[in-house]
């Protein structure tokens, strides 16, 4: 099926014949069946927006004859990240959490009115002792706040239990929850490992459709830092990195913190040269970005690495090749980016 998808039956748009516009003329099921999607929007005057294609889509789809529908699902099939099940698998983790926790508060509030009740108790002994009279009665009281104290140490040995066997519980959940969050909090981004996740699915769709896609790999300039050196003055720059990045990306960008201050961005169904157009952008968009430290004002400025992501190459080779490009960006004179793909690693090397 990729193949039919690259079928070359062309038309032009447009009088002026040097700018016009050639498309292909759609040839296979999901292309002819996209086209008749948008039309019926079209038709019922209605803006061909995201969500109004997805939902004439499937709409459209239940008139389809069943091959079609076979074959339009199993292509859709392969874009699908199980994100819904991913969150409810995470919701009722986080459930199993809050009700840990809710046990754990309730234990606790047992506990203190259980020490409570016992200095009660020992107010109320002491005072007996001194009114006692005698060996007999002082040995009496005793033995019954001995008895006092036991059944108190037998219900907080009970409760302490209690509560380990709870904490156990709702470290595992916490830990379960850390490993499925796609979120890091300190640069407002997708963290490592949903970008690792992204670009292996990413491959996989490359694969089958055949199209190009493209990763770069960025970080604060070193220089920059070292003539800084201030550590919370460089989380502050790199937040505003991270900031412009999330301004100047696509809503199908995928931005994301790598580590150690390395962010990077998935551009999918885009090529290297686009990629690097991209990468030119975003540096003139940093260096137009000034920070104050003090009395200090400084320009901000970037290293990019560009690679393509090739279904031939795995998610830690892709990358390798991105941190490559920012090594090798560091030794161009003119850009601060630069090409690095498979093959062709060493820094020194030609694009």
């Amino acid at each position: 099926m990729a193949g039919t998808l690259r079928s070359r039956n062309r038309r032009e748009i447009g009088s002026d014949s040097d700018s016009a516009l050639e498309i292909e003329e759609p040839t296979s099921d999901i292309e002819i069946y996209a086209k008749e999607v948008l039309n019926s929007l079209i038709n019922d005057n209605l803006p061909p927006t995201p969500n109004n294609f997805s939902l004439y889509f499937d709409r459209l789809l239940e008139k389809k004859s069943e091959h079609v529908r076979k074959q339009i699902v199993s292509m859709l099939e392969l874009e699908e990240d199980n994100d819904g099940e991913k969150t409810i698998i995470l919701e009722q983790s986080l459930k199993q959490g809050f009700s840990s926790v809710k046990n754990i508060l309730s234990i606790t509030a047992s506990l203190y009115k259980n020490m409570a009740l016992m200095t009660k108790i020992l107010e109320k002994r002491k005072e007996e002792l001194k009114q006692g009279n005698g060996v007999q009665s002082i040995a009496g009281i005793v033995g019954v706040l001995e008895g006092d104290i036991s059944k108190l140490n037998t219900i907080l040995t009970k409760q302490s239990t209690q509560l380990k066997e709870l904490y156990d519980e709702t470290a595992v959940v916490v830990k379960s929850v850390e490993n499925e969050t796609i979120f890091d909090n300190r640069f407002g981004v997708y963290n490592k490992r949903y970008l690792l996740t992204k670009i292996a699915h990413e491959i996989g769709l490359i694969k089958q459709f055949n199209h190009k896609s493209s990763l770069i790999m960025i970080e604060l300039d070193r220089n920059l830092q070292e003539s800084v050196n201030n550590e919370k003055a460089i989380v502050l720059m790199t937040r505003t990195i991270a900031r412009l990045l999330l301004k100047t990306s696509r809503r199908s960008d995928i931005v994301a913190h790598y580590g150690n201050g390395i962010f990077s961005m998935l551009l999918k169904h885009t090529d290297i040269a686009s990629a690097k157009h991209a990468s030119g952008r975003l540096c003139e968009l940093v260096s137009n970005s000034n920070f104050f430290l003090a009395d200090r004002e400084i320009q901000l400025k970037i290293a990019i690495g560009i690679t393509n992501v090739a279904p031939e190459y795995s998610v830690e080779e892709t990358i390798v090749s991105a941190l490559s490009g920012i090594e090798k960006a560091y030794k161009e004179e003119k850009v601060d980016y630069a090409v690095v793909t498979r093959g062709d690693e060493t820094p020194e090397s030609e694009e």
